[in-house]
């Protein structure tokens, strides 16, 4: 990565404001009854598939589209290590919907698809349950 010096104080609080507001997407604070929460399996298994990279991914589109009602927040393991990385959508009042093999180019197909149209990614599902994987 090439990295260009800060001239300028302001410059560096424009920095600032940018990574806390990536942070702020990663909280694992209390969320309101409308907030879709993304849960993406960061246990060693998931790490080593590729989890990290997708975390990134979802993280760099939710703050370009600024996406304020999505929260991303990474989790340990759950359970299907044979299928990382592991991403489960929770959309209040919906079945929560367990992705696996998720890749950094099927994040913009879960949000614009599934998220904003209902429209589920068949291909990836491992399982849709009541029950939330936390």
């Amino acid at each position: 990565m090439n990295r260009m010096p800060i001239k300028s104080l302001e410059e560096l609080k424009a920095i600032r404001a940018s990574q806390m507001k990536k942070v702020k997407l990663r909280d694992h604070g209390e969320s309101d009854d409308q907030q879709i929460e993304i849960l993406i399996g960061m246990a060693t298994c998931g790490i080593a598939a590729g989890s990290r990279e997708v975390l990134n991914a979802f993280i760099d589109i939710i703050d370009t589209e600024n996406l304020d009602h999505i929260k991303v927040i990474p989790v340990g393991c759950m359970g299907y290590c044979h299928s990382e990385p592991t991403v489960q959508v929770n959309i209040p009042g919906q079945e929560p919907i367990l992705y696996g093999n998720i890749h950094p180019e099927d994040i913009q197909n879960i949000i614009h698809k599934h998220i904003e149209n209902g429209e589920l990614l068949d291909d990836h599902i491992l399982i849709q349950t009541f029950q939330t994987i936390r």
